[in-house]
């Protein structure tokens, strides 16, 4: 990402209504859906400033990696998690079979080699262990937000099947997310294009807009566990290397 990408990132994303509401769905799919074992070991992929590493940290002893040493020092000092540097594939220090849940928000889209990066995650998975990852859907809404975070691409429900399957792991449930803020999302993009003013559209609202726009999107915490949504903003996957997916099954 740009510099001041992530730097403002740094001040908004404890408050800022995406952010906010998407941990709390993370936090819903990871304890209804993932159900990762007492003391798992997790691994954040791309921490970026580090803030969801709290959250993690509820589930189990969590380990980061973040290439970017700014955001990287930051994490470390809010989290209390050492956070290690690295690239995917091929530049991070990771253990084969060392982690039951490995999470990548809203990374996968930045790595240029994202099946070289997930085949080597299928290795760093324990037996049982189980990959979640979010990221942007709908190739057709590609604007400057994407440009200015540095996306290489925005997936859709099939190609991201694909990559996963073609990497090495069996899917084992995908929904789309941030569905009921999709029209007005997919409106504001469009507009965008036609008047020229595209950017990474970051800046926290007014605080009672942005406590409604959180509120909407966080509500759908109680549904993207249970049911798969069939169109939104965003898509989350749960996955299982296959050596591990035919004897260690999530519950359906």
């Amino acid at each position: 990402m740009e510099r001041s990408v992530f730097d403002n990132m740094a001040q908004i994303d404890a408050r800022h209504w995406w952010f906010a509401a998407r941990r709390q769905i993370i936090g819903a799919l990871i304890r209804d859906r993932v159900q990762p074992p007492s003391g798992a070991r997790i691994l954040e992929v791309g921490c970026g400033t580090g803030s969801n590493l709290e959250l993690l940290g509820r589930f189990g002893a969590v380990d980061a990696i973040e290439p970017d040493p700014e955001a990287r020092a930051f994490a470390a000092e809010r989290s209390g998690v050492a956070v290690a540097g690295g690239t995917l594939p091929g530049g991070a220090d990771l253990a084969d079979g060392g982690y039951d849940l490995i999470t990548l928000f809203d990374v996968l889209e930045h790595i240029p080699d994202d099946a070289g990066a997930l085949e080597e995650l299928a290795r760093k998975v324990a037996p049982g262990g189980s990959l979640l990852l979010t990221v942007p859907a709908m190739p057709w809404m590609w604007s400057g937000h994407d440009v200015a975070h540095h996306h290489h691409r925005r997936y859709t429900a099939a190609s991201l099947r694909r990559t996963l399957e073609g990497a090495g792991f069996e899917l084992r449930y995908i929904t789309h997310f941030n569905s009921l803020l999709f029209p007005l999302i997919a409106a504001a993009r469009g507009l965008g294009k036609v008047t020229g003013h595209e950017g990474g559209d970051d800046a926290i609202p007014s605080g009672p807009v942005n406590g409604a726009l959180r509120a909407v999107f966080a509500a759908e915490r109680h549904l993207v566990p249970h049911m798969s949504l069939p169109f939104g903003v965003s898509l989350a996957v749960i996955a299982q290397p296959k050596r591990a997916a035919a004897g260690e099954r999530l519950a359906a």
